[in-house]
């Protein structure tokens, strides 16, 4: 491999992770048109790799690219809102009714630490990290199930699970100590083995922490397909 071939594959790297980390937090909002050229120069790269990781991001459903005139960000949709709590709810539910008492007890203790540093966050108004506690604490359900296929396919979910997130703006910020409260109810139940209450609390978890504008007809058919 070429030394300038290389160096493209970084920068396409690179500009696909910007890219994507904007669209994520809301920077590049959804509905607004990125154009090559000014995408080329803000990165301090030139329009090939851009282009690339353009081409990435329509493939994963980020975007979709107009010849000519740019790239329009879709962001998620609302009925792709709520089929992400349904299947979250479904890995993590799932997860944690066969997980071993060990595997239990020991994610306990490290959700404990982590509710912890999602105080000292909400303290900071740091919402960045906030949400990537937030997403790491949900992760560990899933983890205390011991399946690898199980933490693959919701690892799949976590960028949508992200923009989700920072979509709630500062709506996320206000419900912070109530989401927390709730984080803590989860880990008792998680500590006691208690998967029926770990199930009612997390439905309505994620129900609540959806954007308003999600928690619609769509999310309501969908979720009660497996809640009711």
């Amino acid at each position: 491999m070429t030394a300038d071939r290389s160096e493209s594959i970084s920068a396409s790297e690179r500009a696909y992770q910007v890219i994507r980390d904007r669209i994520l937090d809301g920077t590049h909002a959804p509905d607004t048109m990125l154009g090559e050229a000014s995408l080329a120069a803000d990165l301090g790269v030139s329009r090939t790799p851009v282009r690339v990781a353009l081409a990435r991001l329509q493939d994963e459903g980020w975007i979709v690219i107009y010849p000519k005139r740019g790239a329009l960000v879709q962001g998620v949709s609302e009925r792709t809102v709520a089929e992400l709590a349904d299947a979250r709810f479904v890995l993590e539910t799932t997860a944690v009714d066969r997980a071993s008492d060990e595997l239990r007890q020991r994610l306990a203790e490290r959700l404990e630490q982590s509710i912890d540093e999602q105080r000292a966050a909400f303290a900071d108004g740091d919402v960045r990290r906030f949400i990537d506690l937030t997403l790491r604490f949900h992760r560990g359900f899933v983890e205390a199930g011991g399946n690898t296929v199980l933490l693959e396919l919701y690892d799949q979910l976590s960028d949508r699970h992200r923009f989700v997130l920072f979509a709630s703006g500062d709506r996320l910020l206000t419900r912070c100590a109530e989401i927390i409260a709730e984080h803590e109810q989860l880990t008792e139940h998680l500590r006691a083995g208690n998967a029926a209450e770990f199930a009612r609390t997390l439905r309505g978890h994620i129900a609540e922490n959806a954007p308003p504008s999600a928690v619609g007809r769509e999310m309501t058919e969908v979720g009660s397909s497996l809640w009711d």
